[in-house]
């Protein structure tokens, strides 16, 4: 086993971590199915697959974050973070295939199962996928190997987002003949067999060598517990936005009410405000260890200034693709097309993380991320103005503008890695899990706020795919949410990197002082 302070992490270990993100982007990437699945194929409203799409990610949220506190609490002959992601895969892989599982109930019925189904499949996602991205802490001390290590991991997560994208329609066509509810669900069969081996390959050739101390008062369930009770601070916010979102959806709802979702949203983040002041102004003598672990959170400016980031990048590269497959079906009326767009974007996402290897020795990455969200947003903006019968150089600026938004997870879960270094040093104390779940809680949070925002655009424009004059109604919203709506984020996100404080040199003086710190601990 190499040690932690070699730095040097072996091709076939970095190989095998990428596996598990192959893995995750079978379900990752089929959601992004999920929309269309479920006004056109299951038979849901778009306003009830909105909020559906909204709810569920907010529990997702809670799940999260519980999952972190849990994974930092565990304690095996096989590590803290490895026995989940095999734990969790087979059952991973049950829900991927019953998700898109069209059962015959009634309206009522379906949305009920609906709602249990996709709620238990981003439950165990939640098991298999926080474990997995806090491993990347612990498996390396080096800054630089950690952001190789990103970029292999974002290489295989396009690799498996490539086999999604650009066979589950081909698939769906051949399985189903004509029915796409056959169709759907025995092609995520066939992924969910790829997943469990993937996780298998994974959690066999991979090692964890930083050692954290936990920090536990009591039992784990006295620890969930106190951990549950402390929630709120980060879940108040998203439920505030969320609140919003959800009155937007409703076009019965008057004006009063969505005003008041407004002000509801507006005392929300009052009440974080508060509740944070209070929290980090205690003594640390006073402060359960859930409370200790938030505290030092709570006062990480990087880490919170990354979140918002987190929430920008998340939108901007779930929109567009959600919204494709409504473009090329009735824009473009290319509906055979898919998934050749989504072959060539994803491919172009999996360039970028091959070259993020090579480039991010001479850039540091808040440059990167910087230039990835203003050239992705140039670009998106660019396919608002192209005819719908230049299919090609939509396709073009569309590639083009994956090939900048490839950059952003590599760089963010990288950075989470920095802001849990930057936390240690500061607070001579380290959470990875926590670090990671909140920071992939709060990205999970923007996916589910684009899919939701898909949904809630294709309601104002009165979206039924029961009736044809609103599909012509829709036309223009459409194409706003493959351009213009995922450019406006870019522009807020490029604004948040530009205050990001954690640069290269910062890093470097961070790294060298861990170092002589664990060393004399």
């Amino acid at each position: 086993m190499t040690s932690s302070t070699s730095h040097k992490l072996s091709i076939s270990e970095k190989l095998g971590y990428s596996l598990g993100d192959a893995a995750a982007n079978f379900v990752w990437r089929s959601s992004f199915f999920l929309p269309i699945f479920y006004t056109d194929t299951f038979g849901l409203s778009a306003q009830a697959a909105a909020i559906l799409l909204l709810v569920v990610r907010l529990t997702d949220g809670v799940t999260d974050i519980i999952m972190g506190a849990a994974a930092d609490r565990t304690n095996s002959r096989h590590g803290k973070f490895r026995p989940w992601i095999l734990w969790s895969a087979p059952v991973l892989g049950l829900f991927l295939a019953l998700v898109f599982t069209t059962p015959n109930f009634s309206d009522t019925g379906k949305l009920i199962y609906a709602y249990i189904i996709y709620f238990g499949l981003t439950l165990a996602y939640t098991a298999n996928n926080v474990p997995y991205g806090a491993l990347m802490g612990v498996m390396t001390s080096s800054v630089k190997e950690r952001a190789s290590l990103s970029a292999y991991r974002f290489a295989g997560a396009f690799g498996g987002g490539l086999l999604v994208m650009g066979l589950l329609n081909r698939l769906v066509s051949e399985f189903g003949q004509g029915n796409d509810a056959v169709g759907y669900q025995r092609t995520m069969m066939v992924f969910a067999v790829l997943l469990c081996v993937f996780c298998f390959i994974t959690f066999k050739t991979t090692n964890e060598r930083i050692k954290q101390k936990t920090r536990v008062q009591g039992s784990f369930r006295d620890e969930l517990k106190d951990l549950c009770r402390n929630l709120p601070v980060i879940l108040i916010p998203v439920l505030g936005l969320s609140t919003v979102l959800i009155s937007l959806t409703q076009p019965d709802w008057g004006w009063n009410i969505k005003l008041g979702a407004c002000a509801v949203c507006l005392g929300a983040f009052m009440l974080t405000a508060y509740i944070r002041g209070k929290l980090i102004t205690k003594d640390d003598k006073q402060l359960t260890s859930t409370q200790l672990d938030l505290k030092d959170l709570l006062r990480n400016g990087p880490w919170f200034n990354l979140l918002l980031i987190g929430i920008m990048f998340g939108i901007f590269t779930v929109v567009r693709p959600s919204a494709a497959t409504f473009y090329f079906k009735y824009v473009l009326e290319r509906e055979d097309l898919i998934g050749v767009y989504f072959a060539i974007t994803l491919g172009a996402s999996f360039a970028a993380a091959i070259v993020m290897g090579y480039i991010g020795k001479f850039f540091s990455k808040k440059i990167l991320f910087g230039a990835a969200f203003i050239f992705g947003g140039l670009f998106s903006i660019a396919i608002y103005f192209v005819p719908a019968d230049q299919v090609t150089l939509m396709m073009s600026l569309a590639t083009v503008s994956e090939f900048f938004a490839g950059f952003m997870p590599i760089i963010f879960y990288s950075m989470l890695g920095d802001t849990a270094d930057y936390s240690e040093w500061k607070n001579k104390r380290r959470a990875t899990g926590l670090v990671y779940s909140a920071g992939t809680f709060i990205n999970k949070t923007g996916h589910g706020l684009a899919g939701a925002i898909v949904m809630l655009v294709l309601a104002v424009y009165g979206y039924n795919v029961e009736i044809a004059s609103t599909i012509q109604d829709s036309l223009e919203g459409i194409k706003l949410l493959m351009s213009m709506i995922p450019a406006g984020f870019c522009a807020i996100g490029a604004l948040l990197v530009l205050i990001y404080p954690l640069t290269g040199e910062k890093m470097a003086k961070i790294e060298q002082e861990l170092r002589v710190q664990r060393e004399q601990s």
